[in-house]
Order: C-alpha cells, then sequence, then structure tokens
C-alpha cells in the first residue's frame, strides 16, 4: 500500500505491506532506529512516536493510519543538529541510563510539554506512567523533564 505522510517534518512518500504497524515503517520500510521494539503489546511505551502532536504505540497501530498525519520520531527531535531541551536535559541529569526507554520517555514528554509547558511532577509521572524504565527508577527523568519544561523558569 502507498502511504504519504509528513515524517519529522518532512513529506515522505513510500509503500508498506498491509500488515505492517507504525514501527514496521519506522523501523524496516525507513531505516529510522530511534524508536524501538520492547513489548509489542503496547505496555511498555518504548515505541513511543507522535502522531500529530499526540503519543502513540507504534507497535500497536498499523502503518496504513500514518497515511496523512504528521509523525515525530526521536530522530526528529533535534532542530538543525541542535538537541531539543528535552535531550539536553537527559544527558545532564543523568536520566538515560542504558537508554532503551529514552526514545519512548522523550516523546511522551514532548507531548506533555506541548500541552502543558509547566507541568508539576505529579503531572509528569502521570504523562510517563505508561513507559517503563528498568535503570533510572524514574526520578531523574522526572527532574529532567522538569528542567527542560518552557513554563518552569
Amino acid at each position: 500500500m502507498k502511504l504519504a505522510f509528513t515524517l519529522n517534518g518532512r513529506p515522505c512518500a513510500t509503500e508498506a505491506p498491509a500488515h505492517w504497524t507504525v514501527l514496521d515503517l519506522l523501523r524496516d520500510g525507513l531505516s529510522l532506529m530511534g524508536t524501538k521494539y520492547g513489548c509489542g503489546e503496547g505496555v511498555c511505551g518504548t515505541c513511543t512516536v507522535l502522531a500529530d502532536g499526540r503519543p502513540i504505540r507504534a507497535c500497536l497501530v498499523l502503518a496504513a493510519h500514518a497515511r496523512g498525519r504528521a509523525l515525530v520520531t526521536v530522530e526528529g527531535l533535534e532542530t538543525e543538529g541542535r538537541l531539543d531541551p528535552l535531550q539536553t536535559a537527559f544527558a545532564e541529569r543523568g536520566a538515560a541510563q542504558c537508554g532503551f526507554c529514552t526514545p519512548g520517555m522523550l516523546l511522551a514528554a514532548k507531548a506533555l510539554l506541548i500541552e502543558n509547558p509547566a507541568p508539576t511532577a505529579d503531572e509528569v509521572r502521570d504523562a510517563l506512567s505508561g513507559n517503563l524504565c528498568r535503570c533510572t527508577g524514574y526520578t531523574k527523568i522526572v527532574e529532567a523533564v522538569l528542567a527542560a519544561a518552557p513554563g518552569s523558569g
């Protein structure tokens, strides 16, 4: 099937088998490896990407649903060679340890900050509650999101 959509701010036209998920499309079809395969059941949040600014589980959504939408992956967070403030905050605060959950965490956090530029710690925890991390204990991740919040200062 033919698909046309926006990917990381650029028009994208490609083909994909009808059974592919957005995760398959990104990794196997477009060689974007930042989006990770975790549980394959939408539970871990590792495959989170943004679709029209809202987080989705790429392992659960068929690629056909990308048609006409704007997708953002972790590769799309940097702009003109500059890391997104979230990426910088994660690096500076040690919020990424093994890094496996980091792309999904970043995108879930980005969606939160788009909607709410000055979240509380509880709001950050709530927004990230569907993203599992086995390394950090979440404290550094929450601190990084709060530090990157444009309305925090």
